[in-house]
């Protein structure tokens, strides 16, 4: 349970209750247990925000089926070097959510991760002719190698009978499919990893809102806090700070004044989808179905029509739905973007915007969408869908980030960034998808870069962790076949 009390000084400060730095924290606890770790976290439970199973849709990320992974070249072919590093990212997270399940960190695997097939799906001569060169350029590749490809409308209707009830018999439409993804629940695996760092000692505050930090002239970092709840502030101190806090880590790190800082923005996009309310319909879809984004589309609104398991539930989600909010967190304020505008970043920003008219275009597009007009869309992938039957749920806020370039002076970045300070006392997660599907080995990566004296007295407990550690499966199918047999035992998957 969540300790009351906060000490004047720790060895690790967590910023953000998300999965982050619930990773993080179960490491470090492991690698050093006698290290101090407090964790703070703004709202009153973990996972709340980008966690949360219903603000983070589509999760499972593997680079199975999101097309935007795997794109096309200007000559017709498909580059999946992309994909291939995602899913490579993504096993090292099976193999350590393996771990925790065996040495008795985490109880019950089906609570979190559950056996789901992921599926591409698209219509039309041109997609389909795509669909049919990445799958001849993913199946050969051993973490591919069980992908299935049709275009006949009866299989596909074996794998997902609402994309196909209803269609016309003569529309071309393609699909792949992986039988062995997962669907993840991401802000039940957070709460279960947050409970045993309290018990295993760490300090869990809820309900605080780190508000600054400056560092010490002796190396530390000096952290303002605020409890919500009472008003009381105070100041902690720590050897090692991680700002996880989601769309509120870029303020926090802006305000650690480190140079790694300079040069950052964020771009906040909010995104909705359609939650099925018919029973009969949810049973009758069992996969996550990934089809093309549409023209100047972020790729975090790739349509997907998505099973999910959310505390033990089935349901079945369509969207997203993108639109534009100056928030940066789903419980932040409309300040949140004017307020990260600083002179080292402006000419970043200026240079995104001008850049991305078409992004601005769709997303204002998105905002005027009635309900109707989003069920439309829903169509193209169920045609049977009944209005009725969907109800509209706002899900979580993303902030992309926008950093320097030195030939466009400025890049939106669909994906994660991890900065860390030189010195090694500070790091910070910004951006969003893959994200919490890849938390393990972002981790990894942070331990490496921030603790470098220390990283190589801990690789033999790593490797223990994740037995691939350092090493492609997709270049090693014997340990690919291991460390899958290994994973889908303990984390009880088909």
């Amino acid at each position: 349970m969540p300790q009351s009390g906060s000490s004047p000084e720790v060895d690790v400060v967590l910023i953000g209750g998300g999965i982050m730095s619930a990773t993080l924290g179960t490491m470090l606890k492991e690698l050093e247990p006698n290290w101090s770790i407090a964790l703070y976290e703004n709202l009153h439970q973990a996972g709340q925000e980008s966690s949360d199973p219903w603000n983070n849709a589509g999760t499972g990320h593997a680079a199975l089926c999101e097309l935007n992974y795997a794109p096309a070249q200007p000559d017709g072919s498909v580059n999946i070097t992309k994909a291939t590093n995602i899913n490579e990212q993504y096993q090292v997270s099976l193999q350590y959510w393996s771990h925790l399940v065996n040495n008795g960190t985490l109880k019950d695997p089906n609570s979190f991760i559950n056996s789901l097939p992921h599926m591409s799906f698209v219509w039309g001569d041109d997609h389909a002719k795509y669909l049919q060169t990445r799958y001849e350029a993913m199946a050969p590749n051993p973490l591919f190698a069980e992908m299935q490809h049709t275009e006949d409308h009866d299989e596909i209707a074996s794998w997902a009978p609402l994309l196909i009830d209803g269609r016309t018999d003569g529309q071309r439409v393609a699909a792949s499919r992986f039988e062995h993804g997962t669907d993840v629940d991401f802000g039940a695996l957070t709460r279960q990893l947050i409970d045993q760092l309290a018990d295993d000692g760490a300090e869990i505050h809820y309900g605080h809102k780190v508000t600054s930090m400056s560092r010490d002239t002796d190396g530390r970092w000096s952290l303002d806090v605020k409890d919500r709840i009472d008003g009381r502030k105070f100041t902690t101190r720590a050897r090692f700070v991680f700002i996880g806090a989601g769309g509120g880590a870029l303020e926090l790190l802006q305000s650690s004044g480190i140079p790694e800082a300079k040069g950052f923005g964020g771009f906040p996009i909010s995104g909705q989808f359609l939650r099925s309310t018919n029973p009969d319909v949810i049973e009758q879809h069992h996969a996550k179905v990934y089809g093309q984004a549409a023209v100047g589309a972020p790729p975090m609104s790739v349509p997907h029509l998505d099973t999910r398991f959310v505390d033990g539930r089935r349901s079945l989600m369509f969207g997203p739905y993108a639109g534009f909010s100056t928030n940066f967190l789903k419980t932040g304020s409309f300040l949140d973007l004017p307020k990260s505008i600083r002179p080292h970043n402006l000419g970043t920003m200026l240079n995104v915007a001008k850049d991305n008219f078409d992004l601005v275009g769709y997303l204002v597009s998105e905002i005027t969408k009635t309900h109707g007009k989003k069920v439309d869309t829903l169509r193209e992938f169920y045609p049977n869908a009944v209005d009725g039957e969907w109800e509209l749920i706002t899900a979580g806020q993303r902030v992309q980030v926008m950093k320097k370039d030195p030939v466009k002076g400025g890049v939106l970045q669909f994906g994660t960034e991890l900065v860390s300070g030189a010195e090694g006392s500070i790091a910070a997660l910004l951006g969003a998808s893959p994200g919490a599907s890849t938390a393990a080995p972002i981790m990894v990566e942070l331990l490496r870069r921030s603790f470098p004296d220390r990283f190589t007295g801990w690789e033999t407990k790593l490797n223990e962790m994740i037995p691939s550690l350092g090493q492609r499966l997709n270049d090693n199918p014997t340990l690919l076949a291991e460390v899958r047999k290994e994973t889908n035992k303990a984390l009880q998957l088909s």
